[in-house]
């Protein structure tokens, strides 16, 4: 055995003699056993660098390139295999991590513990139980994933059954817990789990001082804030926001004053909080003091005193600032566009230095919010020529103008534009595209529209439903609402506008009733003051005066005040049917709250001179007379060769006003004579 050894090593010493061996090689004469297990280890690949490359690409959403490089990967580790199955938990695809976590041929318990905060986060609590009892071991961080997720899920009873049944718990244990039961408003519960916590640090105080706070009970808070063994920047600022939302601005800016040390979230809350409390001008100097200015920070300063109403403001800070970008002058513009001043709006929109999309279409959709439509069409032209690209939003703003002018002619061209840009497939725009051409009376191409989506939302059935009842067809539009209940989309207030009123159109009173109870009893819809004047125009349609009497009664049993609306709709069936009393009942409820009512004292009127009573109705101008109300001309509107012209009553300026009134001549004596 000694010669042997010796004889070995004789060997060994010649060889290194060679410079051109390795030591490797020499150690592997003296020891073969040894080189064979290093020379096995030196052959496997250092995984380390493509496990962190995956890694990169699921932290930055490319998960496709991840799930790429792991299949081209001869050999895989455990990370590997749990980069690989959180990368795909991220992107939302829970079948196709847990795939790669059965397939898995040894797993540890990060890959347990990542299976269930993936399930969690997805929802699927019963997989993640399912995971959590299937687990040869579990540690803190299991735990601690499975009652995070309880409460991710809204199961804070269940979260708190497994938290106090675990056998170790740390200080992410028993914030979890707390924060659980603040965001559910169990303030007390969590005040008591906070005292018999024997783990804190400063999250668990900025916790509950920020649960406190955001309840109300800024003492309590405030109290707690005080007792804190140490304090951070998080903590200061939790406190600080607390007094802002509960009115104490003053004391806010005190201890921001006394911070020790400030972030960014320091500065932006005190300076949102100085405008809300419209504080502008402090909000602004506080603002220039910034050690660290962004142009979100801006934004949001001017976007607090447009929301309150400070437009003007806004403004001059606006011309005399820096740090003003698009953003800034769109929300300037949509302010002005929100207290219906249309001039400034326009104003901003040609100042701007420069414009995006969404700046062009803050402007078409205010100009038609402001029946200003026409002015929206001409300047969607001059997008079209000069501005951006379009998009979806776009197209709907037009279309939509073109359903309130309504003018068919333009929304057929820009339904072509709709096609040319690609945007058809677009929900939103299809919609806005039935909307116009039922709006516009042509409901064959508003069919052929719905028909060629290829889905549908509750929009889409109800412009089709309310565009059949509005022009008359009552039979097609309760032939639609059926095909719409049998699908999967759930009818809502409007839809039951344009059934109720479809009923109306077709004289299908039992039917209306029917429809009426079926929307509060099997959509479980409050009736609002539109369906009540639908049911009432139903009944008055057709003579039931009594009928609708009664349900007036119903209505006020029901403590349900009854609208304008309704009893508007009551004198026009009395206006009909000549019912004097009834009529006068409802006229005058409808003048107690509108009583410059012009319509209702000449409805009141006509039907008291239908009686014989001409006393009454000299009573009823006198006080029309007597009021200063006049008689508002009656206006109506057509398309002739893409052009609309207008039409009041008693105007005799239209240029064509005489051919005009020889056609109208023509046609009745073409009347009188057929008839």
């Amino acid at each position: 055995m000694f010669l042997f050894f010796f004889s070995r090593a004789a060997q060994a010493l010649k060889v290194t003699q060679n410079p051109s061996l390795n030591l490797a090689k020499t150690l592997s004469l003296a020891n073969p056993e040894l080189f064979t297990q290093n020379r096995t280890k030196a052959t496997l690949p250092n995984l380390k660098p493509l496990n962190s490359k995956i890694s990169s690409y699921v932290k930055n959403g490319l998960v496709e390139e991840a799930r790429k490089l792991f299949d081209k990967m001869p050999q895989k580790n455990t990370v590997t295999w749990n980069a690989m199955i959180r990368g795909h938990f991220l992107d939302g695809n829970s079948c196709e991590a847990l795939q790669l976590f059965y397939r898995m041929p040894d797993r540890d318990i990060v890959s347990y513990n990542t299976v269930i905060a993936g399930l969690m986060q997805c929802g699927d609590v019963d997989g993640a139980r399912c995971v959590f009892y299937g687990m040869p071991s579990r540690d803190i961080v299991t735990w601690n994933s499975m009652v995070a997720g309880y409460i991710r899920n809204g199961m804070i009873d269940t979260a708190l059954h497994l938290f106090d049944g675990m056998p170790l718990k740390d200080v992410i244990s028993w914030n979890l817990i707390v924060g659980g039961l603040v965001n559910c408003g169990d303030l007390d519960l969590a005040e008591e789990y906070f005292g018999r916590s024997c783990a804190q640090d400063v999250v668990s105080w900025t916790i509950m001082i920020s649960g406190l706070s955001k309840s109300g009970r800024i003492v309590e808070a405030c109290k707690l804030f005080e007792n804190m063994p140490s304090r951070d920047v998080r903590a200061c600022n939790a406190m600080m926001v607390g007094y802002i939302e509960n009115g104490h601005i003053e004391t806010a800016k005190d201890l921001f004053r006394k911070m020790p040390e400030r972030d960014f979230e320091s500065w932006n809350e005190l300076v949102s909080g100085l405008v809300r409390s419209k504080k502008a001008n402090d909000a602004i100097r506080l603002f220039m003091e910034m050690p660290q200015k962004c142009q979100k920070t801006w934004n949001s300063i001017l976007l607090e005193l447009i929301r309150n109403g400070l437009i003007k403001e806004a403004h001059a800070f606006l011309e005399k600032s820096p740090y003003s970008d698009v953003v800034s002058w769109t929300n300037l513009l949509v302010g002005y566009f929100g207290l219906g001043e249309v001039g400034g709006a326009i104003k901003i929109f040609d100042l701007m230095p420069s414009r995006d999309t969404t700046a062009w279409n803050a402007t078409i959709f205010g100009l038609g919010e402001n029946d200003q439509g026409e002015e929206g069409l001409k300047l969607f032209i001059r997008m079209k020529e000069s501005g951006p690209s379009l998009d979806k939003a776009t197209f709907t703003s037009v279309l939509t103008i073109c359903s309130d002018l309504p003018t068919l002619h333009f929304g057929k061209q820009t339904h072509a534009d709709v096609i040319k840009a690609g945007f058809n497939s677009y929900i939103e725009v299809s919609n806005a595209m039935v909307t116009m051409y039922a709006r516009c009376g042509n409901m064959h191409s508003a069919l052929l529209q719905f028909s060629s989506m290829p889905s549908h939302d509750v929009i889409s059935w109800n412009s089709l439903i309310c565009g059949f009842a509005h022009h008359g067809d009552g039979t097609k539009a309760l032939e639609m609402f059926e095909r719409m209940i049998l699908t999967d989309v759930m009818p809502n207030h409007i839809t039951f506008v344009g059934v109720l009123a479809a009923c109306s159109h077709a004289g299908l009173v039992d039917q209306g009733k029917y429809y009426f109870d079926f929307m509060k009893s099997k959509c479980s819809l409050r009736p609002a003051s539109e369906h009540y004047t639908c049911i009432m125009d139903l009944l008055g349609r057709f003579g039931l005066i009594d009928e609708a009497m009664t349900f007036l009664d119903q209505m006020r049993a029901d403590g349900v005040e009854v609208p304008v609306s309704v009893w508007g709709a009551l004198l026009g069936a009395c206006r009909i049917y000549k019912n004097i009393e009834v009529g006068k009942i409802a006229g005058e409820r409808i003048l107690e709250v509108d009583p410059c009512n012009s319509g209702v004292y000449l409805i009141l009127v006509e039907l008291l001179l239908s009686g014989g009573r001409r006393e009454d109705a000299s009573t009823i101008m006198a006080r029309m007379k007597e009021k200063g109300v006049k008689k508002q001309p009656g206006c109506s509107w057509i398309e002739v060769n893409n052009s609309a012209r207008i039409f009041l009553s008693g105007d005799s300026s239209h240029p064509d006003f005489c051919r005009i009134c020889c056609i109208l001549d023509l046609i009745y004596m073409e009347m009188e004579i057929k008839s």
